[in-house]
């Protein structure tokens, strides 16, 4: 094998050679890496994309409601693999006075509450300086639909997220000039955006490079390619269950059958 003949700093990451054709990632703990010469450029580079990490950071009076949705399943695979990093940020932390204060009775009378402006601007500067390049996030009925096209380009982008969880009757609008996108999850009303947030953060972080297993994993899902087609019914052992058995093609093995079976058995939303 060729030895490779100078250091390497490919992205921002440091890369230098040993006598013996081998090469030494500082990003991965030390980690040493055997590689071809000729082809040290593109493991290089696909080392480096697997080793990017998105950074999610949530802001929300009530941090305690995230860890036993974000901390299971395909989201805690993804902290295990250093796909992603989700920090919360209490806004209490940033309330006004000795009690606080994040909250206050809105212009123009009405019931409820509206979270200051001062608090929620503070906590997203703190989170600018975490992540300068991250983009702020805000779930709002004004917003747009959140569709999985919009999953897709945040997953796809190489900043991070700051999602802001608005409380109570909602938010004073001035804060808006502080956030770079608006999203609307559907057309209902919840207590708080902590539900919104762990919905933009899933549907993001599954899409990752390695989280789901497969590389096309995600590509035949509902939704995946127009936000519109519906994929499939799928079936899996016993082959009849209550007498209802699986349709015949799926057992048949006769590939091209159930893949225009699985065509015309998809749909449209």
């Amino acid at each position: 094998m060729s030895k490779i003949p100078y250091a390497l700093n490919t992205a921002g990451v440091q890369f230098t050679n040993s006598s013996y054709g081998w090469f030494f990632c500082a990003c991965c703990r030390g980690r040493f890496y055997k590689v071809n010469y000729n082809t040290i450029v593109l493991q290089l580079q696909h080392h480096y994309n697997e080793t990017q990490m998105k950074k999610i950071q949530i802001i929300t009076l009530f941090p305690e409601m995230f860890p036993g949705v974000l901390n299971a399943s395909m989201l805690w695979k993804a902290q295990d693999k250093q796909a992603v990093e989700f920090t919360y940020i209490n806004l209490r932390d940033f309330g006004l006075g000795p009690r606080k204060q994040v909250d206050d009775t809105p212009y123009g009378g009405g019931d409820g509450m509206l979270l200051k402006p001062e608090p929620l601007i503070a906590a997203i500067e703190q989170a600018k300086q975490n992540d300068p390049g991250a983009l702020v996030l805000l779930p709002t009925p004004r917003g747009t639909v959140y569709k999985q096209s919009h999953a897709k380009e945040l997953a796809a982008a190489d900043h991070g997220l700051i999602i802001i969880c608005p409380r109570y009757e909602g938010y004073d609008e001035r804060i808006t000039k502080w956030v770079d996108r608006q999203y609307c999850i559907g057309s209902y009303v919840l207590t708080g955006g902590e539900l919104p947030a762990m919905i933009i953060a899933d549907s993001v972080v599954r899409l990752l490079p390695g989280v789901l297993g497969g590389e096309a994993s995600a590509e035949i899902e509902s939704f995946q390619q127009d936000d519109q087609s519906i994929e499939f019914p799928q079936y899996t052992r016993p082959e009849v269950f209550q007498g209802v058995p699986v349709p015949d093609v799926l057992i048949s093995g006769h590939h091209a059958e159930i893949a225009k079976w699985r065509a015309a058995h998809s749909k449209k939303a």
